[in-house]
């Protein structure tokens, strides 16, 4: 049984869709704890499922570095085998990634490379593109640019807005993290997905 933590900054939808899925019959994997940077309404979904929570708030610390410390430390206390960055809204310094990778993977919501960083919906619609996406990566040192795991087309369509266009994203978003994380507990090799792409 593959265990993971989930990352979050806010609602935790994605984090819902994969609660959801680990009470599947025979869904191969288990949240064992859920973190945030900020009092997240996403630690919400965490607590419903029975699921320990914790928060090492960023602006509490004197240096990312610092911060990455105090989070990595959490996440160890539980042990898992992979962490998810879904919607953590902060980038994790080196010293996270250069312990976890390649058991540390995130969601974003555009088709990589295309629209990197924190406004990837607002940044295709901007484009003038009529097509964006939704990957899953592993997490490297720099901004969304690790290793594909899985990415999906979603069309852009006309009059949409940033939030009509996101919501599109979302449940492709949630699919593919679900898949993504049973196909993992199933045997996906991360490390070789990262040396292959290396």
């Amino acid at each position: 049984m593959l265990s993971l933590i989930v990352l979050i900054s806010g609602t935790g939808s994605n984090l819902r869709a994969l609660l959801d899925a680990t009470r599947e019959p025979g869904f191969p994997a288990q949240v064992v704890a859920v973190g945030a940077d900020r009092d997240a309404a996403g630690l919400e979904h965490a607590r419903e499922y029975g699921i320990p929570t914790f928060t090492v708030p960023f602006r509490e610390y004197a240096s990312r570095e610092d911060w990455g410390a105090a989070l990595l430390e959490q996440i160890r206390g539980f042990g898992p085998d992979l962490v998810v960055l879904s919607g953590l809204m902060r980038l994790v310094p080196h010293n996270v990634v250069d312990a976890l990778t390649p058991n540390l993977i995130n969601t974003h919501p555009a088709y990589l490379p295309e629209f990197p960083g924190a406004h990837g919906v607002r940044d295709a619609l901007a484009s003038g593109t009529d097509r964006t996406g939704a990957s899953i990566i592993v997490v490297d040192g720099g901004v969304d640019a690790g290793p594909i795991i899985v990415q999906e087309r979603v069309a852009v369509l006309p009059g949409d807005t940033e939030e009509s266009l996101h919501e599109r994203i979302k449940p492709v978003e949630r699919r593919l993290l679900v898949d993504t994380v049973r196909n993992i507990a199933n045997g996906l090799d991360l490390q070789s997905l990262t040396t292959q792409n290396s």
